[in-house]
């Protein structure tokens, strides 16, 4: 095995760790909210918690990896993941549960770009896009075995031991780290951004509750307001405080680079939209279909399915028709794909579901690989840890967004529709809205230029302006 398929198969390990507890954990999320005793909506402060979390500590990441070496800070961000999810495993209640998940939180807050870094730091930038393809297919079998295994054992034993399994996979990866994975630190060491990582956390811990509390009559709406704007105010004191720091824990200046601006825009608006589908999905399924977790599992599955299809396929298809080429149709057709969930009634056939499903996860996987690989296209090498500090934070400050969206506009519906329970046609409106915003992205897509990215994907351009050209 080559160098570079060994180092991505390493750390596709934590990758399939953290994909598959999340696909796990949405398929029963139902009998997890049954048994602890709380409404399986707002089990979506688990979800966002997770991701707030990540939020909140992934701009540490890059600082962390440069000072104590990317493979100390895998290692342990590993076992922290584990130790949160015994602790998922053993909670009793809601506010058990949502501590357990923010543990989990602030080890996957390392992992994933700590890894990513490992990466950006140990192969080529002309191999980059065949390792990112490696790294993320033994990341896609978490998702694509993550809900039907999820759905059998909630189904026919208990939901605590879904959270289990990531204790010899998480042990696996630490020895493998161990062995293969080199320490490595940053030759310059920047003086950490203490207040600017209070004003992030501040900022995004206000946002990102506020939108999840909204609609659950857990606080009354004036408070929910107040802390939502608290945190946006927050967060533009970030950005003026930013201006005026040598080295920020989140570095906006990489967003006058071109490519990686549009990316992050774009990728925000498409991941809002997308990142809601793995939360609405299940409960849909479940509740206003009347499944059973197993059963649901196996046809959510297919979205992991078609995503593992388009691996093989995603180098030729950027180096025949580049990124701008591919990114742009590809956000309108995922996103009418994931419309698409809102014409599920009993009726539906199964089999037709899960063509839809399938094809949308190759879709929505075609554009999550480009996106995230193009991030990286225009960066120098010396400033890859904050670059993937920034992208890593707005992945899932906008995946958690997506989560409080689309619960909020269930919510919403039910309560016009006056139902004590859901049903199905609560959850058309979520799915038609949050396509709409993941087509959105449509628009800064079509800004790029039509060379980007061209060294990535092995493509010769049709002008003569290079990267450092695109930089400036």
């Amino acid at each position: 095995m080559t160098h570079t398929r060994l180092i991505s198969l390493i750390v596709a390990v934590a990758l399939f760790m953290e994909n598959m507890d999340s696909t796990v954990i949405a398929t029963a999320l139902p009998a997890i909210a049954k048994d602890i005793g709380t409404n399986p909506l707002a089990l979506k402060l688990a979800v966002t918690s997770y991701l707030l979390s990540l939020a909140i500590f992934i701009p540490a990441s890059g600082w962390v990896a440069d000072r104590f070496g990317t493979r100390t800070v895998f290692r342990a961000a590993i076992l922290v993941f584990i130790l949160g999810s015994i602790g998922c495993a053993l909670s009793h209640s809601l506010t058990d549960f949502v501590i357990a998940r923010m543990v989990q939180g602030v080890g996957g807050a390392m992992m994933t770009p700590v890894g990513r870094l490992i990466l950006l730091r140990t192969i080529d930038r002309r191999a980059l896009l065949s390792a990112m393809a490696w790294v993320t297919m033994p990341a896609l079998i978490g998702p694509m075995v993550g809900p039907p295994v999820g759905g059998f054992i909630t189904t026919y034993a208990t939901w605590h031991w879904i959270f289990l399994i990531n204790v010899p996979i998480g042990i696996i990866g630490i020895y493998l780290v161990t062995r293969y994975i080199a320490e490595i630190k940053a030759e310059k060491q920047e003086r950490f951004d203490f207040i600017g990582m209070l004003l992030v956390g501040l900022g995004l811990g206000g946002v990102a509750f506020g939108l999840s509390v909204a609609g659950l009559d857990l606080l009354p709406l004036p408070p929910v307001l107040a802390l939502t704007a608290l945190g946006a105010v927050f967060l533009m004191l970030y950005v003026r405080h930013a201006k005026r720091t040598p080295a920020p824990v989140l570095d906006l200046t990489l967003l006058s680079i071109p490519s990686f601006r549009a990316t992050i825009t774009g990728g925000f608006l498409f991941r809002m939209g997308i990142g809601a589908w793995p939360f609405l999905m299940p409960l849909m399924l479940q509740l206003g279909l009347g499944m059973n977790p197993f059963h649901s599992g196996l046809i959510t599955f297919a979205g992991s399915f078609g995503a593992l299809l388009m691996k093989p396929v995603i180098a030729p298809l950027l180096r025949t028709f580049g990124f701008k080429n591919l990114l742009v149709p590809n956000a309108l057709i995922s996103s009418a794909l994931l419309a698409a969930c809102a014409t599920f009634t009993e009726a539906t056939p199964i089999a037709l579901m899960f063509f839809i499903l399938t094809v949308a996860g190759f879709f929505r996987s075609l554009q999550f690989t480009a996106v995230n690989t193009l991030a990286y296209a225009d960066i120098p090498i010396q400033r890859m840890s904050q670059a993937t500090s920034v992208v890593s934070v707005l992945q899932q400050v906008s995946i958690s967004c997506g989560v409080a969206v689309g619960a909020l506009a269930v919510e919403v519906t039910n309560h016009f529709n006056d139902s004590a329970i859901l049903t199905v046609d609560d959850f058309r409106p979520a799915f038609l809205f949050v396509g709409f915003i993941s087509a959105c992205s449509f628009f800064i897509f079509l800004k790029l230029d039509k060379d980007v990215g061209a060294e990535m994907a092995n493509r010769k351009a049709s002008s003569s302006v290079t990267p450092d050209d695109r930089v400036n």
